[in-house]
C-alpha cells in the first residue's frame, strides 16, 4: 500500500483515508487523516481476533473504543477523541459488512461504502450502484456514528426474570468467543446489577440505574478504578447487547480515571535469589515465566506441540487478545523441559491405558479432529496430576496444573529470599522486560516478545530501569 509521509511523527496517510475523506466531504489535514487510518487499521486487525458477526461490527467499536479508554497506561486524550471520530465515520458509513477467504486463504474484510447523503449525492469515489463489496485497501469507508446502532438482540419478553437474562447473556457471549475467565466475570457483574436492582422491573433499567450502582461501587464498596470499569464493562454488554439499548445513551456514565502505576519489578540479585528457593515442576514454570516473559496462563496453557527444541523456540497460542506469538526457549531450561515432555508422554500412555477422555481442544478442534485431543502433542506440557471436570462439557479431563500452584510457590519462595516487595507470577514477566532493556535490547524487541499491540505499553518499563534512574544523582550525595 502506498503513502506519503507526514511530519510530526504520524503514520503515513493512507491513500483510501484520502478517498474515504474526499468521498464524504470531510477536511482535515494530513496529520490527523493519518492518525484516522492509523486507529482504523488498529480496529480491524482487533475485529479479525475477535470474530463479531457483521450486524455487530458497532458492538465491536464500542468494545474496542472502551479497551482503548480504559487502556494502561491510560491513553493520551487528543487520541482517544480521535478514534471515537474515526470510528464515527467508519461504523455509520459500511454496509453488507463480512469477511471473505480468497483463494491464498488469506481473510481479509468486504463491505459495501454507502453514499454520503447530507448534500444529495453519492461520494463520487463510491461504488456503482449493485456493484459487489471490494476489499478494503480499495474502498473508502463513509460517514457514521458509533451511536444508535440497530438493536442486536430480540426484545425481552416482559415476564423474564434475571436469569433468564444471565442465560440470554451466556449465549451472547460465546456466540462472540469471549474467553471462558472474560464470560465468568461478566456474568458475576451481571448478577450483582441485577441483584442491586432487584426491586425494578427489567424493562425500566435504564442509565440513571447503571450510574446509581458505579456509584455504589465507588463510595460505599471504594473499589480501586479498575474494578469500577470492568463493571461497567459487563453492564454495558447486558445494557446493548442482551437487553438491546442504544449505545448512545451511555455517553454520560461514569468512566473512572485510570492513573499510571509503575510495575513491581525485581533485581537481577533478588530474582537469582527467589529462582534458588524454587524446585520441581513449579520451579521450572516459574525459570520458564522468568527466562521467556510468559504471563501467568501462557505458561500453564503450554502444550507439548507447543516447544520447538530444534528451533529454539515456544510458540504461544491464543495468547492474550487471541494472538499468537513466538519467544526465545532459554538454553539453561532445554534439558529440564525434556525431561518434563518425557514425564508428559509416560502420564499420557497411562491415560490411554486407561481409556480416559483426552485433553480439551479450543474451539471447534474436537469436533473437525476427534482424536486429536488424544494425540501426545496436544497434552498439556504441565499437566495436573489429578483428573478434573470440564466446565462446559462436563467430561472428566486431565487438565493442567492449577494456577494457585504457581502462586503459593512464588510466595513461598519470595518469603525464603527474604525479598520484602510485592511479588507475584506477573514480577517476573516485569523483571524479564526489564531486565531485556537494561541489557541494551531494542526496545520493539522487547514488545514484540511480550506480545504487546501498543510500544507506549512498553514504554512503561523504562521508567523502573536501574541505568535510567541512577544516571541523575541526588543533590545529597554532592
Amino acid at each position: 500500500m502506498s503513502s506519503e509521509t507526514v511530519g510530526g511523527g504520524s503514520p503515513p496517510v493512507a491513500p483510501w483515508v484520502r478517498r474515504l475523506l474526499d468521498a464524504q466531504g470531510v477536511k482535515l489535514g494530513s496529520d490527523k487523516a493519518a492518525w484516522w487510518g492509523w486507529h482504523l487499521n488498529r480496529f480491524l486487525d482487533y475485529c479479525r481476533t475477535h470474530p463479531f458477526e457483521r450486524d455487530d461490527v458497532r458492538v465491536a467499536a464500542r468494545a474496542y473504543f472502551d479497551a482503548i479508554r480504559h487502556a494502561e497506561p491510560p491513553s493520551p486524550q487528543l487520541r482517544v477523541d480521535q478514534l471515537r471520530q474515526a470510528l464515527t465515520v467508519f461504523v455509520r458509513g459500511i454496509e453488507n459488512w463480512h469477511w471473505e477467504t480468497d483463494q491464498t486463504g488469506a481473510v481479509t474484510p468486504r463491505f459495501r461504502v454507502k453514499a454520503r447523503t447530507e448534500m444529495g449525492a453519492a461520494p463520487p469515489n463510491g461504488p456503482a450502484p449493485g456493484a459487489p463489496p471490494v476489499p478494503l485497501e480499495a474502498t473508502t469507508t463513509a460517514h457514521l456514528e458509533v451511536r444508535h446502532p440497530r438493536p442486536v438482540a430480540a426484545a425481552v419478553p416482559l415476564d423474564a426474570t434475571a436469569e433468564d437474562l444471565i442465560a440470554r447473556a451466556t449465549t451472547a457471549l460465546r456466540a462472540r468467543h469471549y474467553a471462558y475467565r472474560t464470560e465468568q466475570t461478566y456474568l458475576g457483574w451481571m448478577r450483582r446489577f441485577l441483584l442491586f436492582h432487584q426491586a425494578v422491573p427489567l424493562a425500566d433499567l435504564s442509565t440513571e440505574h447503571l450510574q446509581r450502582f458505579l456509584e455504589y461501587l465507588a463510595v460505599d464498596r471504594n473499589v480501586n478504578s479498575s474494578t469500577q470499569n470492568q463493571a461497567l464493562a459487563a453492564a454495558l454488554f447486558l445494557y446493548q447487547v442482551v437487553l438491546g439499548h442504544d449505545p448512545g445513551r451511555f455517553e454520560d456514565v461514569i468512566h473512572a480515571r485510570r492513573g499510571r502505576r509503575l510495575p513491581s519489578v525485581l533485581s537481577r540479585e533478588e530474582a537469582t535469589r527467589l529462582l534458588a528457593a524454587t524446585s520441581g515442576t513449579t520451579g521450572l514454570m516459574l525459570r520458564l515465566m522468568y527466562g521467556a516473559g510468559l504471563r501467568l496462563l501462557e505458561c500453564l496453557r503450554l502444550r507439548v506441540k507447543d516447544v520447538d527444541f530444534d528451533r529454539r523456540q515456544i510458540v504461544l497460542r491464543e495468547a492474550k487478545g487471541g494472538k499468537d506469538r513466538t519467544v526465545m526457549l532459554p538454553e539453561s531450561l532445554r534439558a529440564a523441559l525434556q525431561e518434563q515432555a518425557e514425564h508428559v508422554r509416560v502420564l499420557w500412555e497411562q491415560d490411554r491405558r486407561e481409556n480416559r477422555a483426552g485433553v480439551w481442544l479450543p474451539d471447534a478442534l474436537s469436533v473437525k479432529y476427534p482424536k486429536a485431543g488424544l494425540e501426545l502433542g496436544w497434552q498439556w506440557l504441565f499437566p495436573s496430576t489429578h483428573l478434573s471436570l470440564d466446565p462446559r462439557s462436563g467430561l472428566a479431563r486431565r487438565h493442567h496444573l492449577h494456577e494457585n500452584a504457581l502462586r503459593l510457590a512464588i510466595r513461598q519462595a519470595a518469603g525464603t529470599a527474604g525479598i520484602a516487595k510485592p511479588v507475584t507470577c506477573h514480577t517476573l514477566r516485569h523483571s524479564f522486560a526489564t531486565h531485556l532493556l537494561e541489557n541494551g535490547v531494542d526496545i520493539r524487541s522487547v514488545q514484540e516478545l511480550l506480545g504487546h499491540n501498543s510500544l507506549e505499553t512498553t514504554q512503561i518499563y523504562t521508567h523502573v530501569m536501574t541505568s535510567r534512574s541512577s544516571s541523575v544523582k541526588s543533590p545529597l550525595d554532592a
